[in-house]
């Protein structure tokens, strides 16, 4: 859906990355008896699904307009990452939660913890690799912008959702691998107790985020303030128009949708003016492609 990056490809890249991971975490959970590695496990699961509704979203978002839909279905997208961020996220989370308080009251002996590591490392390998692959696209839209001010300026959903999710998970398997580590050390299954309680709270913290980033796309936020600065300075350097009264701007999923009033030169006809309201819209929609809806409003007076 975006312009600039693939958001397609970094959501294949995770896919493939979190149904790898869930199938090695899973195995060495079931042999390790690792709590931390259980809970990294259902992370890598919850994470796949989240991929799958993303899919869907995209999909959903591509849906022509419609007499009951007159601006399309973009915003499906931005329910389907919102379900991603509140639902799977936090029952990632406080399933890790739950399964480390578990451990903390019946407390299990870790068993082959060199296996549990190497799955480990495995997973940050390749969660590395899933990544690398999201900061590639997010790099190509980040404008010199840092990665927190992106995360709060982003109007991709799915972009935001794929960079918390790999992000989250890299940090959740280092603490899982200090955890097991801790464990094999002292033989204290504490730590690993502990280091699947920190897993879920990371992941709920994460959720939090995202979920709020999100729920301002689902009730109604403008093109990002870079991308309406270009729109406006793009109208206030057009011939046709001597003063720009107002821009209004609405993130539509991947469309987005214009608003426009301003002051037009004196063109000496009702007829001139709209060829130079027309010829204004055909040079806004070619300079913003992401521009499915435009209207313009010539005025005389703010």
């Amino acid at each position: 859906m975006s312009h600039g990056a693939n958001s397609l490809r970094s959501i294949f890249f995770a896919l493939g990355a979190n149904l790898a991971i869930f199938g090695a975490k899973l195995v060495a959970a079931l042999i390790t008896g690792s709590g931390a590695l259980m809970a990294e496990a259902v992370h890598s699961l919850a994470d796949s699904g989240n991929q799958l509704l993303l899919l869907l979203g995209l999909r959903a978002a591509r849906k022509p307009p419609s007499p009951d839909y007159p601006l399309g279905h973009g915003k499906a997208v931005y329910f389907w990452s919102f379900i991603v961020a509140v639902i799977l996220f936090s029952m990632g989370g406080l399933f890790s939660i739950y399964e480390g308080i578990h451990k903390l009251h019946h407390p299990e002996e870790v068993t082959t913890p060199l296996v549990a590591i190497g799955v480990l490392v495995f997973s940050l390998v390749a969660e590395g690799v899933s990544l690398w692959g999201c900061m590639r696209e997010v790099n190509r839209v980040r404008r010199g912008r840092s990665l927190s001010r992106w995360f709060r300026e982003t109007r991709q959903s799915e972009l935001l959702v794929v960079f918390g999710e790999d992000s989250a998970a890299l940090l959740g398997l280092f603490l899982a691998l200090v955890a097991v580590i801790l464990t094999m050390i002292t033989g204290n299954p504490v730590y690993d107790a502990m280091g699947s309680i920190t897993i879920g709270v990371l992941l709920v913290g994460i959720a939090l985020a995202i979920g709020y980033e999100v729920h301002n796309l689902l009730i109604g936020q403008g093109v990002a303030p870079d991308v309406r600065r270009e729109m406006h300075d793009f109208l206030a350097g057009r011939p046709e128009i001597e003063e720009v009264y107002n821009l209004l701007t609405l993130q539509l999923g991947p469309d987005v949708m214009v608003a426009v009033k301003a002051r037009m030169r004196d063109s000496g006809s009702a007829r001139e003016m709209v060829r130079d309201i027309n010829q204004c819209e055909a040079m806004f929609k070619d300079r913003f492609s992401q521009v499915v809806w435009l209207f313009f409003e010539p005025d005389i007076t703010d």
